[in-house]
This record gives C-alpha cells, sequence and structure tokens, in this order.
C-alpha cells in the first residue's frame, strides 16, 4: 500500500536537492533586478535552497505604512492583500515581490501592535516580475507556530513524504523585516503548479478547502464554490471538484462502497487517516480549519486527498484551536498561544464538534463528509487499520523519526543558539519524542 515517493531523511534529502537544483543555479533563474551579497548568506553555507541541513537568511524590505496597512486591512475585514516587496534570500536580492499575509487560525493572534516578523506569510517571487524564481521555486510560505522552532511541523512533514503522501520540502531560517527583530522561522513551499507537477509527476488539477467551508454538494454552478474551494494549479475548472462532491455526499452506503474508487485514489487517503493518527494531528481535514487539497489527475479522474497544515502535529494545541503566531506561548510545546486581541472576522474558522471516526483528538472538529463515510465503512476502516501498521514501521519502528528529531535538533543548536536557546530546543524535541514514542514498544 505504501510507496514512498520521495526522498525523506534531511541528509539525503539534502544531497538530492544540491543536484536537481544545479542547473538552474547555473544558468540564474533569478530575474534581472537579482543581485549577490554573500555578506548576508549563512557563514560557509553554499547550499540550494531547499537544503534543510542549513539555516538560511530572508530578509524583507517593503513600506512600513503599507505593511502596518495590510495587518490593518485583516483585521477589520478578514482580507488579505498583496503588497510590494524585496526579499534578500541567502544573498539574492529579489525586487518587485509580493507579500500576504498567510494563514486562518494561524492569524488569531494577530494585533495592531505584532510584531510582522513572527507572523505568518506567504511570499510570491512572480507576483509582479513575470518569471521571477529562485531554484524553480516562486511562492515561499513562512509558517506560524506554537513552538519556538517548529520542529514538530519540520518532523511530520519529512515523515510524511516516508509514508509516500505528498509532502512540502521545508527549511528552516532567520527571518527579519525592516532590519526588526530577527526570528527562527519554519519555511515551506506552497503548492502550485509547479509543486503538482513535482508531487504528481505531471500538472493536474489542485484545488484547496478553504477554512470555514466543508465538502458539502451545492449543485452544478461553479460559483457556489468559490468561498469554499480555491483552484491553485491547472486551468480553472471546477467541473471535476463538483462531480466528486456530489458522490461522496449523494451516493447511497452500497455505491460509495463499491464505486468510491474510481473517484478517490483509495489507498492514498487510507494512509492519509492513519498517518494523521499517528501523528497525532486534529487540525488535518476534519479538523477546525478544513485543512487538506484535492489534486485531480485529468488522465485518470481520480482524486487524492492532499494534507496541509502540521504545525499541530505531536499534540501541540493552541487554547483557541488552531495554530498560534511564534513562540507566543513562551516556546513551551503543548501549551497555546493565547487568544489574542482582534483577528479575523466571526465565521473565519468555526467552532465544531468532536473528532469522528477514532481521530487523534484535543480540538475542535466541523467533521468531513468523506472521513465519516470512509470510516463508516468496514472494509474502509480496515485499509487505515492495515496502513497504521504498515506506518508505525516505517516511520518509527525504523527510527527514522528519531533520526529526522535528531537532526533538526543539531541545526538548530549549532547553527541558531543566538535566536533560541538550546535548553528550548531540547524541550521542544523532547516532546515530539514524547508523543511518539508510545509506537516504539508497540
Amino acid at each position: 500500500m505504501i510507496t514512498p515517493s520521495r526522498t525523506v531523511t534531511r541528509s539525503v534529502a539534502a544531497f538530492v536537492g544540491i543536484g536537481l537544483v544545479a542547473a538552474s543555479l547555473t544558468a540564474c533563474s533569478v530575474s534581472t533586478t537579482a543581485t549577490t551579497d554573500t555578506s548576508i548568506a549563512p557563514t560557509g553555507v553554499t547550499a540550494a535552497l531547499w537544503d534543510s541541513s542549513a539555516v538560511h537568511s530572508i530578509e524583507l524590505v517593503v513600506d512600513p505604512a503599507e505593511l502596518q496597512g495590510l495587518i490593518d486591512t485583516y483585521l477589520a475585514t478578514g482580507d488579505k492583500e498583496w503588497v510590494s516587496a524585496t526579499v534578500v534570500i541567502d544573498g539574492q536580492t529579489f525586487t518587485d515581490v509580493g507579500l500576504k499575509l498567510k494563514g486562518n487560525s494561524s492569524l488569531r493572534v494577530v494585533t495592531a501592535d505584532s510584531d510582522p516578523a513572527s507572523l505568518p506569510w506567504v511570499i510570491r517571487l512572480d507576483k509582479f516580475v513575470d518569471g521571477q524564481s529562485l531554484d524553480g521555486e516562486t511562492e515561499l510560505v513562512v509558517r506560524g507556530s506554537s513552538t519556538e522552532t517548529a520542529i514538530n511541523e519540520a518532523v511530520a512533514l519529512e515523515m510524511l513524504a516516508l509514508a509516500g503522501l505528498a509532502s512540502e520540502e521545508a527549511v528552516s531560517s532567520r527571518f527579519s523585516i525592516n532590519g526588526g527583530t530577527t526570528e527562527l522561522r519554519l519555511v515551506i513551499q506552497n503548492p502550485n503548479d509547479g509543486w503538482d507537477e513535482q508531487e504528481f509527476g505531471a500538472t493536474g488539477l489542485l484545488y484547496k478547502a478553504e477554512s470555514g467551508g466543508d465538502y458539502t454538494y451545492r449543485g452544478d454552478d461553479p460559483e457556489s464554490y468559490t468561498d469554499i474551494f480555491d483552484q491553485e494549479a491547472g486551468d480553472d475548472n471546477l467541473e471535476p471538484l463538483i462531480t466528486f462532491l456530489q458522490f461522496i455526499n449523494e451516493s447511497d452506503d452500497a455505491t460509495f462502497a463499491a464505486d468510491l474508487d474510481q473517484y478517490l485514489d483509495v489507498d492514498a487517503f487510507a494512509t492519509y487517516l492513519a498517518y494523521q493518527d499517528l501523528v497525532d494531528n486534529f487540525d488535518d481535514i476534519d479538523g477546525a480549519g478544513n485543512n487538506s487539497y484535492l489534486h485531480y489527475d485529468e488522465t485518470t479522474g481520480i482524486m487524492t486527498v492532499v494534507n496541509w497544515d502540521l504545525n499541530l502535529a505531536f499534540g501541540t494545541a493552541n487554547v483557541d484551536g488552531g495554530g498560534g503566531a511564534p513562540g507566543a506561548n513562551g516556546g513551551q510545546p503543548g501549551q497555546g498561544a493565547v487568544q489574542g486581541q482582534g483577528g479575523p472576522p466571526a465565521g473565519d474558522a468555526p467552532a465544531g464538534g468532536g473528532q469522528v471516526g477514532g481521530q487523534a483528538g484535543g480540538g475542535p472538529s466541523n467533521g468531513n463528509v468523506l472521513s465519516e463515510r470512509f470510516l463508516e465503512n468496514s472494509d474502509f476502516a480496515a485499509l487505515v487499520t492495515a496502513a497504521k501498521t504498515e506506518l508505525i514501521a516505517t516511520l518509527y519502528s525504523s527510527g527514522a523519526a528519531e533520526q529526522a528529531v535528531t537532526e533538526w535538533v543539531t541545526v538548530f543548536t549549532t547553527q541558531a543558539d543566538d535566536l533560541v536557546p538550546t535548553a528550548t530546543v531540547d524541550l521542544e524535541a523532547d516532546a515530539v519524542r514524547e508523543s511518539f514514542a508510545q509506537y516504539l514498544s508497540s
């Protein structure tokens, strides 16, 4: 059932990543506006963008009034607007890039006085300059986290890839805005056309489920779905999504059981559900944030559920039920960021009931018709049980999870000890280990 599609150990990933991007580095994929300032690059580091053995450098320069305007607009309306900025990534300068707040529940702690360096952002290199990229990447997501290192999400992303599921590359960075406070931040890929092709071999259609939305069928008018799904890759076409939603909502139980594999990669979804349980992530497809993507293969006509958002993996939780700003809880894993003043309008991430189908709990759930019906079927539920057994061996008994934790700790303690104390790194790493220790003795 489980066929890993990507390299997953940090050392192997770094080696492969350097080889893959060598040609683009030589060809200088940056726009003609880019310059090089090696004084900003980490000492002794000449690695590619996604070399996770290095702590990278990301420095944003943006008009202070426009920056504050982004925050004020979000607090007033919930809208996340783009502004133009300059970004220096490991010594390479990109001008006129797009900058926008990123996230939903992770923005609940935002106030008018928030330090911008602590907030989640998306940086889009080609928003205003066609073709501008770095090592083939155009979009970087600066993740929100309720821990100081975000080691829980970093490890969870590696394990997601080892499970054979689509994942995002991730690196740690020294992140600052306008020369202000430097924060240790996790930076990952943003799923788009390039990412979709990388993970699935060819660009298909990629739909992102919106926070506050659901997987209900709303009829055949595409306009009825604009507030619950965004298309992130492929030519604009919501018909496959609508057909899929109609089937999972309106088919009777017998038809659902007999024909689901004609609409959905059933084995991958069973693995997805097993994985979410094993990394103790309640904020998944049926969590309060509705966190998921759907990839549609235009050749086979099959949907694949894609994971998104692992900043609450390994039991890391917030008192408001969502991811908070980095370090907002003083770096104590398992304790959430306190709800801040202000925030998005009501309904941004509605509360829900308990978890379904035995998924790991600890936070609110909206439920999800697909996961509920899947787990109510004994044959599909058996696939999840079998996948869980395989993943325990692949992720835990093999030592892969422990290796990932150890390697991230090494990066933090040797390259970022001025940003996060070693004691905090060890504390957060031990919290991750404690979460998966139960599977080492099973």
